[in-house]
């Protein structure tokens, strides 16, 4: 007997700017939808301290920092909401206050959390890849660890991996270099 193969229709952005709103966030891969759960206080906390710290750097530097909820459209069947993404100088024409960004960022964030570790290591860095995002960091609150890959070839390799104790600095942003422990400090003390 053969398998009956249904293809299931792609979801566009339009799509999605059609639905009601339900107080969810959604990313598409290649048409496919993806609830976003909500992040739990410590990735807040991690991700404004990234949105801090570039903002910083935007100032002295130029360009344009945002951070989620900002649709990011790779294609109208590809749309991604990173934690913080960072445009250059250069390329800040790419942001238009009253339309969505259709660019990949220089820089895109990802704060790691228990139920996104998967997709931001898989199919959202692909997806980066493949639309040529230059650089993509992920960082990991619970290991206290920041990586940052850098675009080679179409495939994003290891450039930089620091610690706590440590920096990070960006392969493609000069100048762009970022204490570890900065970025990972929350200001509450947890307890057992």
């Amino acid at each position: 007997m053969a398998l009956l193969n249904v293809a299931r229709p792609q979801v566009s952005y339009l799509d999605l700017q059609r639905a009601p709103e339900d107080g969810r966030r959604y990313e598409i891969y290649d048409g496919e939808v993806f609830v976003i759960p909500a992040p739990l206080p410590l990735h807040q906390i991690v991700a404004l301290n990234l949105y801090a710290f570039f903002r910083r750097w935007v100032q002295r530097h130029g360009g344009v920092v945002l951070a989620a909820p900002i649709d990011i459209l790779l294609s109208d069947y590809d749309v991604v909401q990173p934690d913080v993404v960072v445009f250059s100088r250069a390329r800040q024409h790419w942001v238009q206050l009253r339309e969505p960004i259709r660019a990949a960022p220089d820089v895109t964030v990802e704060v790691l959390s228990p139920h996104t570790s998967v997709t931001d290591r898989g199919k959202k860095m692909q997806l980066l890849a493949r639309y040529g995002a230059p650089e993509y960091w992920l960082v990991d609150p619970d290991a206290g660890l920041i990586e940052v890959y850098h675009l080679r070839r179409g495939a994003y390799v290891l450039a930089c991996l620091a610690g706590r104790g440590e920096s990070v600095r960006s392969p493609e942003q000069p100048g762009l270099v970022c204490a570890v422990d900065r970025i990972l400090a929350t200001g509450i003390e947890e307890t057992a």
